[in-house]
Order: C-alpha cells, then sequence, then structure tokens
C-alpha cells in the first residue's frame, strides 16, 4: 500500500521494537528509526539483492524520493547499478567543488608539502605563485588551463627580465599540473608543452676569489671590519667553515659542541635534508668560544640584531663584504664554498672528501641518508689544514700549494 505524507509525518516505531519498514511500492521504503526516518530502495544488480539510499525525511520529502525512485529504476533499465552511478556523481561533486581551479589545487600541493620543506622555502613557494601566478590562473579551472596562459604569465615575469624567477615558475607550475593528474583532474601537463618558448637560463657562478694574495687580502679585510662583535664573528667564521649562508646564520648553540670540535646540522636545516657533520678547526673553536661570550645564554649563536629570537638577517654577511670594499662581482656569502671548493681541489685533496664536506648531493640516495659520517676522519684533517692555510694567508705568507699525493 503506497505511503501519504500524512503517514509519513506520522510514523513512529512501536513499543518494544527497535524499527519499522513502511513499504511504498516498487522496492523502495521509509525506514524508521530511533535516530531518525531513512528513504531507501532494495533492488537486485547482477543477481544480487542491494540497497540504494535515497535520502533523509524530512529533506528529501515523500515526492523526491519518489523521483529518486524512478531516475533509479531508469539507470536499471539501461543495466547501469544506481548505487555506482551515485558514488561516481558525489565523486565529481567532490573534485568540482574542493579542487576545481589551479589556486585550490596549488595550495592542496603546499599543504601536502610543507613536511618535507622546510618553512622558508614554503614561504617562497607561495609568495612566487600570490605575486606572478595567481593574479592570472588562480581562479581558472585547472582543466581548462593551456599552454598559451601559462606562457603569458611566464612571459609577464620574462619581460622584467627576471629569468631565473619565470624557469623557477615554470618547474612549480609543472609541480602543480603533475599533481592534479596525479590526483584524477587533468590529463596532461601543459607547461610541458613550452620547450623553447622561454629565453634560456644561462648558468653564472657564484662570485669567488680564488687567487691565494688576493684571498689573503679578503682575510685581513675581514678582520678590520668595524661592525658589531657578534656580525663580525659570523663573517670571520664564514670562510673556515664553507656553509650556505643559510645554514650559518641559524646555527644554534644546541647544535656545537666544542669540546669534540664538531658541529651537527640538523637534515631539516640542510638544503639536501641529510644531517651533516662539520668538523671544527682549532680557530673556528676559537671564534665560537668568543662569540658565546656574547650570545651563549640564548638559542642562535648569531641572533637578529632586532630580535634575540631570531637569526641573523640573510643578508648579513653579504652587507658586511660590502662594507670591506668588496662588490657583489667580487665575493659574495656563498662565494667562499666555490673558494674552498676550488683550493682544495688545486692542494689535492681527494674529490669525494670535498663533495661530502660542501654537503653536495649524494649520486645514491641511500648513501647520502645514512653515511653523514662518511670521510669524516679525513675532512677533519682537511678542515684544520684549510684553516692553517686560511691563517698563513691572512699573515701574508707567500705559499706555494704542494699537491697531496691521493692514495
Amino acid at each position: 500500500m503506497a505511503l501519504s505524507d500524512a503517514k509519513v509525518k506520522a510514523a513512529s516505531v512501536p513499543e518494544g521494537k527497535k524499527q519499522v519498514k513502511l513499504s511504498d511500492g516498487s522496492g523502495m521504503y521509509l525506514h524508521v528509526s530511533g535516530s531518525g526516518k531513512y528513504w531507501r530502495m532494495n533492488y537486485r544488480f547482477a543477481g544480487k539483492q542491494k540497497t540504494l539510499s535515497l535520502g533523509v525525511y524530512p529533506t528529501v520529502t515523500l515526492k523526491e524520493a519518489r523521483k529518486r525512485r524512478s531516475d533509479a529504476h531508469k539507470l536499471l533499465d539501461k543495466n547501469i547499478d544506481p548505487s555506482q552511478a551515485k558514488k561516481k556523481a558525489k565523486r565529481q561533486a567532490a573534485t568540482e567543488h574542493n579542487a576545481s581551479t589551479f589556486e585550490m589545487v596549488a595550495r592542496e600541493l603546499v599543504k601536502k608539502n610543507r613536511v618535507n620543506w622546510s618553512s622558508g622555502y614554503a614561504r617562497s613557494v607561495e609568495s612566487r605563485l600570490e605575486k606572478h601566478v595567481f593574479p592570472w590562473l588562480g581562479s581558472m579551472k585547472i582543466a581548462e588551463i593551456e599552454a598559451p596562459d601559462v606562457l603569458g604569465v611566464l612571459r609577464r615575469v620574462e619581460s622584467y627580465g627576471k629569468i631565473e624567477t619565470v624557469h623557477r615558475l615554470k618547474m612549480l607550475c609543472g609541480q602543480i599540473f603533475r599533481y592534479a593528474i596525479a590526483t584524477g583532474l587533468i590529463k596532461s601537463d601543459p607547461s610541458r608543452d613550452l620547450k623553447g618558448a622561454l629565453e634560456p637560463l644561462v648558468s653564472t657562478h657564484r662570485a669567488t676569489i680564488t687567487d691565494s694574495k688576493k684571498v689573503g687580502e679578503l682575510l685581513r679585510a675581514i678582520e678590520s671590519f668595524e661592525g658589531t662583535f657578534v656580525v663580525k664573528c659570523a663573517l670571520r667564521l664564514t670562510p673556515y667553515v664553507f656553509l650556505r649562508p643559510g645554514e650559518l646564520r641559524k646555527a644554534e648553540w644546541s647544535e656545537i659542541d666544542l669540546d669534540r670540535c664538531e658541529w651537527r646540522i640538523p637534515a631539516q636545516k640542510m638544503k639536501m635534508r641529510v644531517e651533516h657533520i662539520v668538523p671544527l678547526s682549532r680557530q673556528a673553536v676559537a671564534i665560537f668560544q668568543e662569540v658565546h661570550e656574547y650570545t651563549g645564554s640564548g638559542k642562535f649563536v648569531f641572533p637578529s640584531i632586532r630580535n634575540v629570537h631570531r637569526p641573523m638577517s640573510e643578508n648579513t654577511i653579504n652587507a658586511c663584504l660590502r662594507r670591506i670594499g668588496y662588490t657583489k662581482d667580487e665575493i659574495c656569502a656563498h662565494g667562499f664554498r666555490a673558494m674552498a671548493s676550488t683550493l682544495l681541489h688545486e692542494q689535492g685533496w681527494n674529490s669525494d672528501v670535498i663533495e661530502r664536506q660542501l654537503a653536495h648531493k649524494e649520486g645514491n640516495a641511500i648513501k647520502g641518508a645514512y653515511n653523514h659520517a662518511r670521510h669524516l676522519p679525513e675532512r677533519r684533517e682537511m678542515m684544520q689544514s684549510w684553516a692553517d692555510y686560511l691563517g698563513a694567508l691572512k699573515e701574508g705568507a707567500n705559499i706555494i700549494p704542494i699537491h697531496r699525493i691521493v692514495s
């Protein structure tokens, strides 16, 4: 017997029972329980008995439930399982609602990668996207974006002469499109079709000094620096450890063991995400001991002048080099790494030892992840020899390189 609106409204669970089912015909019924009233439809598909949920009363009225029953029977007539069709429609609706635009997909990618990216890199990625990409592609449905759309965004940045930024943005957009492919939003990456359409990136070497006489002049100029004592210590330490500027400025006292003459930098601070050990020469230890009198009670070895709870600015070392008279074309903070690499290779040190101390990427990912102490005895010897060599240059000695015999 068919149901009526009044019957549905008055339906309740009889005393002594937990539930009751009121039929409306053609497999549809109202399932009444203590928690509510639910429309259901029983049907057979591929020889199996199944149940389809048609909604919850009163949100779904009797009239609407009958319409949904009719739609389900139409699908069955076409040999389509209405339960599977409903699931597919939900997935499509969720996709269109939650991840349809370029900006939504991009922000989801950033969110998922925050655990692996440094906070600084994550901020850099978001900043580039917000400044150069989102204003033009952000609101577009990602499935509708084509190669010319991406090219237009990149050429706008290219017109400013920021060629390196252009290529970084292209790579970043490629990451976003590949993520969209993996999550089933699109079929192909439009940024792949831009090959040859942009001004090529010409690699440039970091400005450095490798002439021993000029290195000595630089070291003496560093000693004459008249800035704050803590900043001067950071500047003096830079040539001895040849770390990346960001790794040095974020040094924390908890990472440094002056008794063992060792500095262990956690993986999350390193570019290659592998723990790095810096053997400290006697000269480096002496600098740490000097600065400890000023900052040893805090977290950072080289804190910001304005806020001791933050490390010094990323531009501090470069600013110091400019103050002592060196231009950006002569030497930069990153250039001390190239200086050490060049001169140590000239002196005949094992290339593997040098590369490991520079914390360059290992060819073997497993080896790189677990062998952070690889070549450590040789690295200790090399770091002390390097410090002694710099000391002699600073004193003005005319050193003739003696090539080591590598066994």
